[in-house]
């Protein structure tokens, strides 16, 4: 995105914002605390979740059973995560999450919605065409490993718990949250044994 662009968006944001307030649809305080909670939803809130359900298999079940509780234990709660329900990949099958309708995720642990997730391309063909979208997007799935996509709703948000990756067995909860994108977390890419930076 070039600059202009960036402030064109910045611009009409702000128009937008401006008239809310004005025709008393939002208050300040409501920009302010939406603000705040933006701040504190992010991709390393689920990061961390995945780094603790490989460390600590009773929280891991926890997880799978029951994934919206799993993460309000850990502070990861609130709008857009009311109910989210974690996906496991193993050898044999790898799940990747598209909303087809608009946007949908679980804000507290992937935080806002990249920008291609939101794109109409990926939200139509990863449906039809998931391993073709995956490779295209540098991630190559086995032909021996079943693929399957979730519809993320209004109601019902996922993340993936990508497979912890080889070789990473003395490293800790803080050093294995950091092997895990939020690319890991919607299915498009692996957890890998090299951190992000």
């Amino acid at each position: 995105m070039n600059d202009q662009t960036a402030a064109d968006i910045k611009r009409r944001a702000q128009a937008v914002k401006d008239e809310l307030v004005h025709k008393g649809l939002l208050s300040e305080d409501d920009v302010q605390h939406f603000l705040h909670l933006a701040e504190d939803w992010k991709p390393e809130n689920g990061a961390r979740v995945v780094a603790r359900a490989w460390t600590d298999p009773v929280f891991r079940q926890r997880l799978l059973e029951d994934a919206t509780a799993a993460c309000a234990e850990m502070g990861y709660a609130g709008l857009q995560g009311e109910y989210i329900v974690a996906l496991e990949n193993t050898p044999d099958q790898h799940n990747v999450v598209v909303c087809t309708q608009c946007s949908c995720t679980a804000w507290p642990v992937l935080g806002l919605p990249p920008d291609w997730y939101k794109s109409p391309e990926y939200r139509a063909r990863v449906v039809r065409q998931p391993r073709r979208v995956l490779s295209e997007m540098g991630l190559q799935i086995s032909p021996d490993m079943g693929v399957r996509v979730w519809e993320t709703s209004a109601e019902t948000r996922y993340m993936v718990i990508p497979m912890r990756p080889e070789g990473t067995e003395s490293l800790g909860v803080d050093e294995l949250s950091a092997l895990v994108t939020r690319e890991a977390l919607i299915g498009v890419a692996l957890a890998t044994a090299v951190a992000r930076s």
